[in-house]
């Protein structure tokens, strides 16, 4: 019974591991490397704006966690879903196929409804195109508890 227990410990500890968004490492490797210097940039004006609605800042942030983004394009534009990236920390890592993964991009937002993150810092950079070619960008800094 003892032994049945430590296996399946062990395979939920492989699940959660293989699902999450950031590995340990690139967190760690991310949150001690120095920032690359990058000039100061102003989005375009009336270029797509994204919203951040869950998880709440405020708080400390638990994992998993749901993820909400809202989408403010300026008409006539339009979001193109499919220009959607989100950069890791200051080593900018695309992530994106993983949020992929667990999402769908629409022209009004994302949503994750899990996202499972590693304790510790995290800074992520999300980035979106309207059709005009104006691209939007917002940076979150959180920690996971």
């Amino acid at each position: 019974m003892k032994k049945l227990l430590g296996i399946l410990f062990y395979l939920s500890i492989s699940a959660c591991s293989a699902q999450l968004l950031v590995s340990i490492d690139e967190m760690n490797a991310s949150n001690n490397a120095t920032p690359p210097f990058r000039a100061k940039s102003i989005a375009p004006k009336d270029a797509p704006v994204i919203e951040l609605f869950a998880p709440k800042l405020s708080t400390p942030v638990n994992s998993p966690t749901p993820i909400e983004l809202k989408f403010q394009p300026t008409p006539p534009s339009a979001v193109k879903p499919d220009t959607f990236k989100v950069l890791y920390g200051s080593l900018g890592i695309d992530i994106t196929k993983r949020i992929l993964n667990v999402a769908k991009v629409t022209e009004s937002g994302v949503f994750v409804q899990e996202a499972n993150l590693p304790k510790g810092k995290h800074k992520l950079t999300l980035v979106i195109e309207d059709t005009i070619g104006r691209q939007g960008n917002r940076s979150i800094d959180f920690e996971v508890k």
